[in-house]
């Protein structure tokens, strides 16, 4: 056990210094080193992506209370955005973790491969900005339940979606990170409530299981992400960042490529 806690400690170091390092949600990160992770232990292929998945989701709750607390602070969330968009996460997250249970391990991990390409591609390409404004209270509502149900479904926070959104319909860039953040706390709780509902009694899952969230890992990826994180910001002030954002976008693009490799 003692063996095992150190493996996702380290995990979670590595985590939170890339995630700090280069602006990403922890999940992106998270979920596919999760995934090795697990495969590495030999827990049953059918639930370790699920696991990863929901594992990932448990641990942005934490990240994101923090870094909401730290906005709110500065008054950066726009609220009455948040309002409109809390009821579609909410409902999407949930729906995420009910997709989710309804595929196969290896469909999962291909799902979430082809979320890394697109994740990915963006990181290489400059998203169009500034070109119309946030829709109605519907609009908002159908578009907030699709991210919802993407992020949950991913184990993300859902910023990779939400912040070009956001700045494509002219929300100024520090309002649209702030209330990404803000937005991601709902999200990842719904969203492991479900995971957690969703797996509740599975007899494939190892000890130390509820549902689909699995608590050693995530007890060792948040005491050890959170410093790491705070490191790679600043090292990201550092380093050439527009060199070190197309780096990785080709090693997820490589780690896309080796996921889907395992998953057939």
């Amino acid at each position: 056990m003692l063996s095992v806690g150190l493996l996702f400690a380290l995990v979670g170091a590595v985590a939170g210094l890339v995630a700090g390092l280069f602006g990403l949600g922890g999940g992106v990160i998270m979920v596919p080193a999760l995934i090795y992770s697990f495969a590495l232990l030999n827990y049953d292929a059918s639930v370790l992506t699920h696991m990863a998945v929901g594992t990932s989701l448990a641990c942005i709750v934490v990240n994101a209370a923090m870094s909401t607390r730290i906005h709110i602070q500065k008054r950066a969330v726009d609220v009455e955005l948040l309002k409109r968009w809390v009821p579609g996460i909410l409902l999407g997250a949930w729906m995420g973790g009910v997709f989710a249970a309804q595929l196969n391990g290896s469909v999962l991990q291909m799902a979430f491969a082809t979320f890394l390409v697109f994740v990915g591609v963006s990181m290489l390409m400059s998203f169009v900005q500034d070109k119309t404004n946030l829709p109605g209270l519907l609009g908002c509502g159908v578009v907030s339940t699709i991210f919802g149900t993407i992020a949950s479904l991913f184990g993300i926070g859902g910023g990779s979606l939400t912040v070009p959104y956001l700045r494509y319909c002219s929300v100024p860039m520090q309002k649209a990170v702030a209330t990404s953040a803000a937005q991601s706390l709902p999200l990842a709780l719904a969203g492991s409530l479900s995971f957690l509902w969703q797996g509740w009694g599975h007899p494939s899952l190892p000890a130390g299981s509820t549902g689909f969230i699995y608590w050693p890992a995530f007890v060792g990826l948040t005491i050890c992400s959170v410093p790491t994180a705070r490191l790679g910001a600043k090292l990201a002030h550092q380093l050439p960042a527009d060199k070190l954002q197309r780096a990785f976008a080709l090693v997820l693009l490589l780690v896309a490529g080796q996921l889907f490799f395992s998953a057939t």
